[in-house]
């Protein structure tokens, strides 16, 4: 299913530990790590396929996990045009993503990530909260850096002021200042402060 401008539905789950950390795996026979993540099928709401990618990726179950929140609305990325399929129609220039961030509630025996005959990924680790921002992929950093500010608050990250600057100096590629990355959060931790009362 893709988009009339070309754009792929798509959702990312960002699964976080009890201590901070999140879930970082490696793609199947190949080098680069990622988040779970996976397109939608046309009758499912994002919700719906987030548990979907999220049993084949992972092994978890809805039971396994408790959703803390998602971005509003999609965040885009393109796909280098040599990853751009010149014959597929129509064509798909990149993706569009829902990100989901999910409190893991279970123990590590629950994590398989041989659950379908395909896996997506062959080896996992926990991280710290703001590495995937800078190890992902260079043309999703821009996503990641956009889903981890907005949920950040979510994971009890609002206090973290230090870490954000990080992100911010560090991120390749990205238009945001510290100016304007810390003015961001600000204005996010106000609004999610604002529906919590």
């Amino acid at each position: 299913m893709i988009d009339p401008d070309g754009y792929r539905p798509n959702v990312g789950i960002i699964l976080l530990r009890a201590d901070g950390r999140v879930f970082w795996a490696r793609r199947a026979y190949r080098d680069g790590w990622q988040f779970p993540q996976g397109g939608m099928r046309s009758d499912e709401t994002p919700l719906e396929a987030m548990y979907r990618e999220l049993h084949e990726e992972t092994g978890l179950k809805p039971e396994h996990v408790e959703v803390l929140g998602a971005t509003p609305g999609w965040l885009r990325y393109r796909l280098p045009q040599r990853m751009v399929r010149r014959n597929q129609r129509p064509r798909c220039i990149g993706q569009k993503q829902v990100w989901f961030l999910l409190k893991f509630l279970s123990d590590e025996s629950a994590l398989r990530l041989d659950a379908t005959d395909k896996p997506e990924f062959d080896l996992w680790r926990w991280v710290d909260f703001w590495y995937p921002a800078t190890h992902v992929v260079t043309f999703k950093r821009s996503v990641y850096q956009r889903a981890l500010r907005y949920l950040a608050p979510l994971a009890g990250y609002h206090v973290a002021v230090a870490n954000a600057f990080a992100v911010a100096e560090t991120v390749a590629g990205s238009a945001l200042t510290v100016a304007e990355s810390m003015a961001e959060l600000a204005d996010q931790l106000d609004a999610a402060l604002a529906k919590t009362g």
